[in-house]
């Protein structure tokens, strides 16, 4: 709750001084006009990487894969955008960081490193369970 909370309240509270700073130092219309052109660029980079990971996801599927890091990475994309639409220089920053696919590729290793991995195997040491039974298709 309280990360919740941080990012909410204390985010936007950062943003706002950043924006106010970098407007003091540039001039407000700039500011904004440098908001706006990282929301485009951003936008184009992202629509650009996405397509990228939607060939992946398809040559994976072709290949009877499961595209389980291309989703990954598309989530991961989809975060950036996200980040780069709102107003802001540091959720800009962070949006820029994640369209770099080196750092996305150790985010993802990072987070799946993280993720408890369950398996529900009833008896590991006796092998596959097998249900025998019969089958009689009907048209």
């Amino acid at each position: 709750m309280p990360i919740l909370i941080l990012f909410f309240i204390g985010l936007p509270i950062i943003e706002i001084y950043f924006l106010i700073e970098v407007g003091a130092i540039i001039g407000a219309v700039p500011a904004i006009a440098l908001t706006l052109l990282c929301a485009l660029l951003g936008t184009w980079l992202v629509r650009r990487q996405g397509f990228s990971v939607l060939m992946r996801v398809r040559e994976s599927l072709a290949r009877d894969e499961v595209p389980a890091l291309e989703l990954v990475d598309g989530a991961l994309l989809l975060v950036a955008g996200l980040f780069l639409l709102l107003p802001g220089f540091l959720t800009d920053i962070v949006g820029f960081l994640l369209l770099i696919p080196p750092l996305r590729r150790l985010v993802i290793r990072r987070t799946l490193g993280v993720i408890p991995v369950r398996t529900f195997d009833a008896d590991p040491g006796r092998g596959p369970r097998v249900i025998e039974g019969h089958f009689r298709r009907e048209d």
